[in-house]
């Protein structure tokens, strides 16, 4: 429907009408308008499948939900770096909703992972927004191609379960910018999701479906978000300041309409917000509407495609030589997780999933030799029996296999994790199995890292995490070789718990949580603090070998917007096809902003036979080299050198080329004072002009109070265009004297002191010139 006929359509509706449509009919359906031909939409619980309920009670997480597809959830699929698989899995979840009758799915979750222990980490696709934000916009674009609308979650900063519907996310400005919300940017200006939800928690004291400056100023206002903004379930605390603030929709129903209708009339909501939200809700309600065809579940199809999304996320953590397997082998599959696996997390995302296939039966029906030994019992513990049971079955076969890691007590939605180590039967169990077999691989089934004291032992480890309703399937192809395993951690697997940067303050003190940590979430603490992982962010091994060279960049200085186009030739040296991931990371050099020493900013994964080579090509814009800026309030590059690094996971670096950023400079904070060092002096233009022609007053000076030898003034009368910034360096060179003031480097020694040392030397009318200078570049900057 036309713009203009919703904006008239609105104007027909009565006060009370108006309200009704700001809230749900129920927990699944919104209200309709029958007499002016509005219809309800029918939204369901994703992300990687469908809980659609049917039970007539339409409660929120008990009832029946009929039969769907379980797809890998997203700690897999982030797992992949594939944006094609994820466009083609939320296709295939679109058209599986247009078959049930849903209009919107709720999904997907690009929510920072802060800590290891957040309860909804197998929901969320990683610790990097740049990739979480990249792989949700594919989402988001297939499942969208279907004519089915989705619900980006949880906006913003919902990083944890405890305390989840009253705890207050704290956290600087750049924090914010650079971490909490870029993925959530990147979605909506990439894909436009036809409706946003709003979290439980608040921001800053402010409950995020009231938070005004969040909903209207930067997700519409900044963002350009066209869509409906929705509160999480039961997430809207005041029905009027929530729609003030911009949250459309408030779910589910709870029969508090005429809180907003008493508002109008008593002047504490103005009726033109209220026109709004229900404008915007009328473009949804008619886009769902317009776009739903129906259609067939084929739940078969799903099933191989849930199969296929497993396959390319499995990730192969350590191969000592051992996989792929023979199938002719005699291999014992131990562990209760091979018969019954571990395939999907708790909560909102559970789906009832319509064909379960476990490791254990897709060898039996290949017909392989296999061995089976339970382990341990569902609720993770095991005993001397059990124990001796899969003792024996190892030592009885060439290979043991075991399946192992957290069980659904562990990790939920309501309730955060509260340590990362597996249930001491798991680790018991691949202990007792190693010390039998040699030959052991571990098999690893849970949402998010754990802690491994065994780590040393198997000589394999595969790491599942909740691979969907396909997972076992999928295990066995990687297992025995018919897939070559290709999928990259899309999160750090720290040695202990106390490593993570946010184990401090991570549950916060009462109802306030202070991200203290800042931006150094994830690898981006890790690298920069050089500290050492169980698994770095990135890792991924395969059963053939990938060599990188010739990097090179299409340009060495990059201007004010321009981009940057960086080539690499990726080639199989392995003797089978595999898919390589190249991952290209842009680390600053010499700047003074504050940040990680490496970042990712463009990835692409790309399949080779076994010799073949390829040049892959990446792009990067502005922001790939931008921060924060906390003065401009704004995304401002900093003029400096930057590398370019093709990284085999984010603390290996493979190649690494340099460019330089030529840009205007950034404003110091406090502005040009003769306090600032004269290095930022010489970042701007005007700056450095004046001190290539003052220079020599500088050294004069020094040479007189005895901090430079007199030997430099010499040397300056035998070069070629006198003393500059850029003779400078060449003259401490020759001189033998490369190190200068506070232990700097030749011209580095001078630039680092502040501008008041040059005023000090400088004639009168020079010093005149520099402090108009200086009021110059701070009116400029």
């Amino acid at each position: 429907m036309e713009h203009q006929k919703i904006i008239e359509l609105v104007s027909q509706l009565t006060l009370e009408e108006k309200a009704g449509l700001t809230s749900g009919r129920d927990a699944w359906f919104t209200k309709a308008v029958e007499q002016l031909g509005i219809p309800a939409i029918h939204v369901s619980d994703g992300p990687h499948g469908l809980r659609t309920i049917i039970e007539t009670d339409q409660s929120l997480l008990s009832g029946s939900s009929i039969q769907a597809v379980c797809f890998p959830a997203e700690v897999n699929m982030a797992a992949s770096f594939d944006r094609a698989l994820l466009y083609a899995t939320g296709a295939e979840l679109g058209r599986e909703a247009q078959g049930a009758g849903v209009h919107v799915l709720l999904g997907p979750g690009i929510n920072m992972k802060r800590s290891p222990l957040c309860g909804r980490n197998f929901e969320y696709f990683s610790e990097d927004p740049y990739l979480a934000g990249q792989l949700g916009a594919s989402y988001v674009k297939g499942v969208q191609s279907e004519g089915v609308g989705t619900s980006l979650k949880h906006f913003f900063a919902n990083n944890q379960e405890y305390r989840r519907f009253d705890s207050s996310s704290e956290m600087d400005e750049r924090t914010m910018r650079e971490i909490y919300l870029t993925a959530f940017e990147t979605v909506v200006k990439e894909a436009q999701p036809w409706t946003v939800m709003a979290s439980y928690n608040k921001v800053h004291g402010v409950h995020s479906t009231a938070n005004k400056q969040a909903l209207t100023d930067i997700l519409r206002g900044e963002w350009g978000f066209e869509g409906a903004v929705v509160s999480d379930w039961g997430a809207t605390h005041d029905r009027s300041g929530v729609l003030a603030a911009g949250c459309d929709l408030t779910m589910p129903g709870e029969g508090d309409d005429e809180d907003v209708v008493n508002a109008v009339r008593e002047g504490r909501l103005d009726e033109s917000e209220l026109n709004k939200c229900c404008v915007r809700l009328l473009e949804l309600v008619f886009k769902a509407a317009e776009n739903h065809r129906g259609g067939m579940l084929d739940l078969e199809a799903g099933h191989r495609a849930a199969v296929k999304a497993a396959e390319e996320s499995l990730v192969l953590l350590k191969n000592n030589g051992l996989l792929p397997l023979n199938q002719e082998d005699k291999t014992a599959f131990i562990g209760l997780f091979a018969a019954e696996p571990r395939y999907q997390g708790g909560g909102s995302a559970n789906i009832n999933a319509a064909k379960i296939t476990g490791a254990l039966d897709a060898a039996q029906k290949r017909g392989l030799d296999v061995l089976y030994a339970e382990g341990y019992k569902p609720d993770g513990n095991t005993d001397d029996s059990l124990l001796a049971a899969a003792v024996e079955a190892a030592k009885a076969a060439k290979v043991a296999v075991v399946f192992a890691g957290l069980h659904d007590d562990m990790e939920s939605e309501g309730a955060d994790r509260l340590h990362m180590r597996m249930s001491e039967g798991h680790n018991a169990l691949i202990s007792a199995v190693c010390a039998a077999n040699l030959n052991t691989v571990v098999v690893l089934h849970n949402g998010s890292p754990v802690e491994m004291p065994w780590v040393n032992e198997p000589r394999a480890i595969l790491e599942a995490y909740l691979g969907g309703e396909g997972v076992g399937e999928a295990e066995l192809s990687v297992l025995f070789g018919d897939v070559n395993p290709s999928g990259h951690l899309a999160e750090t697997f720290p040695k202990k718990l106390s490593d993570n940067p946010s184990f401090l303050s991570y549950h916060g003190e009462g109802n306030v949580v202070k991200y203290q940590e800042g931006v150094f979430v994830g690898y981006r603490y890790y690298t920069s603090k050089e500290m050492d992982v169980l698994f770095p962010f990135g890792h991924g091994l395969s059963y053939t070998s990938f060599a990188y060279s010739d990097l090179r960049l299409d340009k060495t200085t990059l201007r004010e917007g321009e981009t940057l186009t960086v080539y690499v030739t990726v080639t199989n040296t392995g003797s089978r096809a595999g898919k390589a991931l190249v991952q290209l990371y842009v680390a600053p050099q010499h700047v003074e902003i504050i940040r990680p020493v490496r970042e990712l900013k463009g990835f692409e994964k790309v399949e080779l036979q076994s010799g073949e080579s390829r040049e892959v090509s990446i792009e990067l814009d502005r922001r790939a080299f931008a921060h924060w800026n906390i003065t401009a309030h704004d995304w401002r590059c900093e003029r400096g050198r930057y590398d370019i690094q093709i990284c085999e996971n984010a603390h290996s670096v493979l190649l690494s080329e340099t460019v330089t950023l030529d840009v205007p400079s950034l404003l110091p904070t406090g502005g040009y004072t003769e306090g600032v060092p004269m290095g930022m002096l010489s970042a701007t233009e005007k700056g450095r002009a004046f001190l290539d022609e003052n220079i020599i007053y500088l050294v004069r000076g020094m040479v007189a109070a005895g901090y430079i030898p007199e030997q430099i003034l010499q040397l300056a009368d035998s070069i070629p265009g006198g003393l500059t910034l850029n003779t400078m360096e060449m003259i401490s060179q020759r001189s033998g004297h490369e190190r200068g003031v506070g232990g700097a480097t030749g011209l580095d020694a001078l630039l680092g002191q502040p501008t008041s040392v040059l005023k000090s030397f400088l004639p009168k009318e020079k010093k005149k010139e520099l402090s108009e200078l200086m009021e110059e570049l701070n009116q400029a900057t």
